[in-house]
């Protein structure tokens, strides 16, 4: 069973939601769906990410909590920098963070992370993983934001998924 359908619950959601997009039960609405949701789950098995093994959860809630802070204060400075773009330039460059952190599914929340606080853009993974280039919208101390980044995200991330 788990080789015809090796994610029963997305094969499902897939199912349902062509159903629900196309407003019709009609026999080949339901068969057209059934169709996609057992094909598109087997086509992609090749590229599904490595199963995860957390090892630490309420890591996550720490990590989730600061996260949202971290957004919420970070927009406020890149709003501050943005009003004062005449009065004080930002001091925009590229950091080479480097990493610790090796885990596919850790590199990948650490991307995401990183994506969604304004002020910083994942640019660059190294082909061996051991450094990231990220561009900062406004910096005072590379050493500070490199020991800040790492501290703040990369550790708990290896706590996590390693």
């Amino acid at each position: 069973m788990k080789r015809l359908l090796p994610a029963p619950w997305f094969s499902l959601a897939l199912w349902l939601l062509w159903l629900l997009l196309n407003l019709s039960l009609s026999a080949g609405n339901l068969l057209l769906g059934a169709a996609l949701a057992i094909l598109a789950p087997l086509l992609m098995a090749p590229l599904r990410p490595l199963p995860v093994r957390i090892s630490k959860p309420w890591v996550i809630v720490r990590l989730m909590t600061r996260v949202g802070l971290d957004v919420i204060v970070s927009n406020l400075q890149v709003a501050w920098g943005v009003l004062n773009l005449g009065r004080k330039p930002p001091r925009s460059m590229f950091v080479k963070v480097p990493l610790d952190l090796r885990n596919a599914n850790g590199l990948a929340a650490l991307s995401t992370i990183t994506t969604v606080i304004p002020g910083t853009v994942w640019s660059e993974l190294a082909l061996d993983r051991s450094i990231l280039l990220l561009h900062v919208f406004d910096l005072d101390d590379e050493a500070q934001f490199i020991k800040h980044f790492k501290a703040t995200y990369e550790r708990p991330l290896m706590e996590i998924f390693e």
